[in-house]
């Protein structure tokens, strides 16, 4: 009894340990970032090509029973979701040091067009609202055409509390009247020290906890049955989990990518169905 008892303090110790704010601090290499801007490079120039042909959802590209089966799940307001291995074109990438969590997930707006969901996207600003409270706060920098320089605080708590600061470069095009598409890097992330305290500091980029050095994500939207399909496909690079406290913290660590990509499939469903429910022209149906 008195052995368990141990053990489980013993654990508990660690949660506390790791949870501090500049415990367990981890580096992220110069070898590692390398690599995965190799990734990202080669699924930038995919991503760029696909947007241009058939099929151009996941979804429709999935075999034929089992994009009916997504279809029906996504039209009773469901969300689809499967993880990816880091691969572009066949050629998988490896990322030393580091762990690389790629999803694809889809929604359904009904009586939304696929402007009204850009649009949406678009207004940086506004985005502490429409994806709260995982974003916290959020800035537009600068704007150049369809080329957008943006700044967002993201805070997870999960077990452990996680606020990183992030600035990203996004990039939006109109493919039709019906399609559209954008993708977004970040292209800093620091991790925020004792977040709202006199003593709040960023953290030294690379220098951190490691719950999030960089994040990718590419969009596509579709506007069809009387309303848009919105799919974004997410690629973050966190930090590997210590061996001792596997058991732990991975769990954490790769279920996080997952349900913030749900989170902000659902938020973008909810947000852009609140705007133009608000709307002077909520009756105009696609």
């Amino acid at each position: 009894m008195k052995k368990t008892l141990r053990i489980l303090l013993a654990g508990f110790l660690s949660v506390l340990l790791l949870a501090g704010p500049a415990a367990d601090a981890t580096e992220l290499k110069k070898e590692t970032l390398e690599a995965f801007n190799r990734f990202a490079t080669a699924r930038d120039a995919e991503f760029d090509a696909e947007v241009q042909h058939d099929s151009f959802l996941w979804v429709d590209a999935q075999p034929a029973a089992k994009r009916d089966e997504y279809y029906r799940v996504l039209k009773n307001q469901g969300v689809v979701m499967e993880k990816l291995d880091a691969q572009v074109a066949g050629k998988k990438y490896a990322v030393p040091s580091a762990l690389v969590h790629r999803w694809v997930g889809i929604v359904f707006i009904p009586g939304v067009r696929v402007g009204e969901v850009v649009r949406m996207l678009e207004d940086y600003d506004r985005h502490s609202k429409y994806f709260a409270p995982e974003v916290a706060r959020s800035k537009l920098i600068s704007r150049d055409g369809d080329h957008f320089l943006t700044y967002l605080r993201f805070h997870k708590k999960h077990i452990l509390t996680v606020t990183v600061d992030t600035w990203h470069e996004a990039w939006y095009r109109t493919i039709s009247a019906t399609r559209a598409a954008s993708r977004s890097h970040v292209t800093r992330a620091q991790e925020v020290e004792n977040e709202g305290q006199p003593d709040e500091k960023l953290l030294p980029e690379g220098d951190d906890r490691g719950f999030l050095w960089r994040l990718n994500t590419y969009w596509k939207y579709e506007e069809k049955d009387g309303g848009t399909y919105v799919q974004c496909e997410s690629i973050t690079l966190t930090r590997t989990i210590p061996v001792a406290l596997k058991w732990l913290v991975e769990p954490f660590v790769t279920s996080v990518p997952k349900e913030s990509l749900q989170g902000v499939l659902g938020h973008t469903r909810s947000s852009a169905l609140a705007a133009v429910a608000a709307s002077p022209a909520a009756d105009k149906k696609p």
